[in-house]
């Protein structure tokens, strides 16, 4: 049995977006993240959403790990506020690295490579790779097309019903991050997390 510190992987836009309460859910999730002394790992970026969750995190007291590729770290995006920035050669190492990191992953708010990210450990969990709990936090609605979507892949048999299910999604950052939780037998208080 090893004791680490519970670690929550985020995907999430680089860019505000259009919406102040994109901000403030990446915010509030920092802040439930660090308040409890769970540990962030995530792009690695101090921009946008990205930014946002790190540095409401760091300001919890909870200890944020960044991965982010070299190609970016070189046009200065990199969050060099962090307890670990590592500086990998590709995006497949980037990914792979934060999710051997995770105990559970959440998607907030972003574009096409949040997108990629969630449907990359989504279809990991699919093939067995893993078994970690998956969230998607829908704020605002950002999400509802993209839910129903995928509602029309099970309806058309792409998609079981059971692996649609596996993605827990909710509107509030701290409840869908203890739901996360608590399906890894998880609770909120602030101390170690062990896996046997």
């Amino acid at each position: 049995m090893s004791t680490r510190t519970f670690s929550v992987c985020v995907y999430c836009g680089s860019r505000h977006g259009a919406r102040p309460a994109y901000t403030a859910a990446a915010r509030a999730l920092g802040q439930a993240i660090g308040s409890r002394g769970w540990q962030l790992v995530y792009g690695g970026g101090q921009v946008g959403l990205m930014g946002e969750v790190a540095d409401a995190t760091l300001a919890a007291g909870g200890r944020v790990i960044g991965v982010i590729p070299e190609s970016l770290k070189k046009l200065e995006v990199g969050h060099l506020g962090l307890h670990e920035l590592h500086v990998v050669p590709t995006m497949h190492v980037r990914k792979q690295m934060m999710a051997e990191r995770a105990d559970v992953f959440i998607a907030l708010p972003g574009g096409i490579g949040t997108l990629e990210e969630l449907y990359e450990v989504w279809t990991w969990r699919q093939l067995g790779y893993h078994d970690q709990p998956i969230g998607l936090l829908n704020i605002d609605g950002y999400y509802d097309d993209l839910l129903r979507f995928m509602a029309h892949t099970v309806e058309q048999g792409f998609l079981s019903a059971a692996q649609h299910g596996v993605l827990q999604v909710g509107a509030d950052p701290e409840q869908l991050l203890l739901a996360l939780a608590a399906a890894v037998g998880r609770s909120d208080q602030p101390d170690d997390f062990s896996r046997v």
